[in-house]
């Protein structure tokens, strides 16, 4: 017997024939011999219409009132998935966040898991029972309905699977496995049976929308043994584990995109130590998250740098910028928005001199100037116009060899958290 915690999106239990189809997949899951801890998240557009109907209501959507109005979404998936269930003869219970025992911080909206006690999880799986989760939630040590933000259901699923010493963590989506690009722009795209945490983490944080980061990167810390599979599908999966047999020839294993990048530049800045600092002190200090830096030369002892950020917080970062000029002197800031980063991933590519080589040469082919660049051991990042990003994917994923013959499998719409 083993212990499996699956996770199913919200596009795998969009309407009641999806579910009855997750509860019949989990079912046989359990006719195996295996204990099953499945967690879900909300249905479909629950989530877009409960934040649509709070929209209309009012301009100002307070952090707390919203995380009570969005868990709901989960909650209606938990108990209906588990009458599913019982429907087809098997024994299931349903529980919130905060009845498996997650304890979060008290930031509303985005908050981090501090612990988690699952005494009434493994209760009932002792009594034979398959235990249903609501992903996203939690309850701060005051007593206060929290979520996790974008990616939560992924980390409730890994966190658990962690907590309950699971074997694995199956991760059910509309895909049946991590592929070198998105499916949906590259047909051929190739699925890889295994690829390691930190190329997965690395794909993950650039944009590939298929594991969120935070997911992976408590799987790697817990050393919890992740699947990516289909729930449309029975086909194999992807495995992410802590090393990868990696395929002979292949040096890039995976390219992946971020269509929302907004570039800010911060010209004349006075070139003494401590303003990089004060600036993104400040930039912290409001939880907007910078990515690429790049610092030109001092020239008279001034010095320009730019930074990107999500395109959802450039107006933010410019406000919080222009509130440092008092302690911070210079002469122009500028922003760039509607930009993307394509990035390419590979733990071959340490020991392959000219893999950025080729990157640089493909864009430029399709006449597009590269603004910033940014590496790493394993991966090589380019924010450039979004125009012919397509374009530039497809002819970057021939370029490295990993076109093949067979059609990627996309099942459905993508999940949304």
């Amino acid at each position: 017997m083993s212990l499996f915690v699956m996770k199913f999106g919200g596009s795998s239990v969009g309407d009641t024939e999806r579910m009855q189809r997750v509860a019949k997949r989990i079912a046989e899951k359990k006719e195996e011999g295996h204990q099953c801890v499945v967690v879900v998240s909300a249905m479909g557009d629950t989530t877009d219409d409960l934040i649509d109907s709070a929209k209309r209501l009012s301009d100002n959507l307070p952090a707390r009132e919203m995380d009570m109005l969005m868990t709901t979404g989960e909650q209606i998936s938990i108990s209906l998935l588990s009458i599913a269930i019982q429907a087809i003869g098997h024994e299931a219970v349903s529980f919130t966040g905060w009845q498996a025992g997650f304890e979060t911080e008290a930031n509303h909206g985005s908050a981090r898991i501090l612990n988690i006690r699952p005494d009434r999880v493994i209760k009932a799986l002792d009594a034979g029972k398959i235990v249903i989760v609501a992903g996203f939630q939690g309850m701060s040590e005051d007593g206060e309905i929290t979520t996790l933000g974008r990616g939560g259901s992924d980390t409730t699923a890994v966190a658990l699977a962690a907590a309950i010493k699971a074997d694995a963590c199956e991760i059910y989506t509309d895909v049946d496995g991590i592929y070198s690009t998105d499916p949906r722009i590259v047909k051929c795209a190739r699925k890889l049976p295994s690829i390691s945490y930190d190329e997965m983490l690395e794909l993950a944080n650039l944009g590939a929308a298929v594991l969120h980061p935070r997911a992976v990167e408590y799987a790697k810390h817990n050393s919890v043994r992740l699947i990516v599979r289909s729930s449309f599908t029975y086909n194999e999966g992807t495995v992410v584990e802590e090393e990868s047999s990696m395929e002979q020839g292949v040096v890039v294993s995976g390219i992946a995109y971020d269509k929302n990048v907004a570039r800010i530049s911060i010209l004349g800045v006075s070139d003494v130590p401590g303003v990089l600092a004060g600036i993104f002190g400040a930039l912290a200090a409001e939880r907007v998250d910078v990515d690429i830096i790049v610092q030109s030369g001092s020239q008279d002892g001034k010095a320009d740098f730019s930074f990107t950020v999500n395109g959802t917080e450039a107006e933010r970062a410019l406000s919080v910028i222009e509130s440092t000029r008092e302690r911070v002197s210079y002469r122009e800031l500028t922003s760039e928005t509607d930009l993307v980063k394509v990035s390419i991933v590979g733990a071959g590519m340490v020991s392959h001199p000219g893999v950025a080589a080729e990157m640089f040469r493909v864009i430029s082919d399709q006449g597009v100037s590269i603004k910033m660049v940014s590496t790493s051991e394993i991966k090589v990042s380019c924010v450039i116009e979004g125009e012919k990003v397509k374009d530039i994917i497809a002819a970057l994923h021939t370029a490295y060899n990993l076109d093949t013959q067979e059609q990627a499998f996309v099942g459905g719409p993508q999940d949304r958290r």
